[in-house]
């Protein structure tokens, strides 16, 4: 079950973030980012310690990601020298249902869907941007990615709003299951409108 939720998280992730598909490997997905900070990663759905040192093995260019559903101190030590850990992290995922959506006074919600993602943004009454946060949709099922909350506008229930926002859209699109990669930040929220952990999330990176 945890192998498919991070194999439909990664799907979910591409689709957010305009990339092109994974693609399969001996190791699991790899996904070509080729941003300024991620050049690629590689989403490893099962993890031993025979394949990530084969993997690693393989890697020479900088910038390149190792993801996957094992606690950072388990895959650390199959790592050599030049790879170094990043934030820690949680793959967690939620039955799709409605939810109702109620924005606080002086904000208004706008929601928009281009090539696969649905974009949810809460803006103040002068225009400005409060909280935001976007779904990939693949099949019945999709990834929730990039909830952020502007400083000025923190502690006002924003993040709930997008979403329940965005269970809203996923339901309409006809998703069952959403996933996502939660931040220490983000966990305590995400918990608290019903996701469920299912595996911790490492993720290193290759720095040369």
């Amino acid at each position: 079950m945890t192998a498919e939720l991070i194999h439909r998280w990664a799907e979910g992730w591409t689709v957010s973030r305009g990339t092109a598909a994974p693609v399969a490997t001996r190791w699991g997905l790899r996904i070509e980012v080729g941003a300024e900070n991620q050049l690629r990663r590689h989403v490893l759905l099962d993890p031993r310690e025979q394949g990530v040192r084969e993997l690693v093995a393989s890697i020479a260019e900088p910038l390149t990601w190792i993801k996957t559903h094992v606690e950072p101190a388990e895959l650390g030590p199959w790592l050599p020298a030049g790879w170094a850990e990043g934030d820690p992290g949680w793959l967690m995922a939620i039955d799709v249902a409605p939810a109702e959506v109620t924005v606080p006074d002086k904000y208004r919600l706008t929601s928009e869907s281009k090539d696969g993602v649905t974009y949810v943004r809460i803006l103040t009454s002068d225009g400005d941007l409060a909280a935001r946060g976007q779904y990939g949709y693949v099949g019945d099922y999709g990834t929730v990615d990039k909830i952020s909350t502007e400083p000025a506008h923190r502690r006002r229930g924003l993040g709930s709003v997008v979403m329940d926002a965005l269970a809203n859209a996923a339901y309409g699109l006809g998703a069952s299951t959403s996933v996502l990669g939660a931040t220490v930040e983000g966990r305590a929220l995400y918990e608290s409108l019903g996701w469920k952990v299912h595996a911790p999330l490492a993720g290193f990176i290759f720095n040369g």
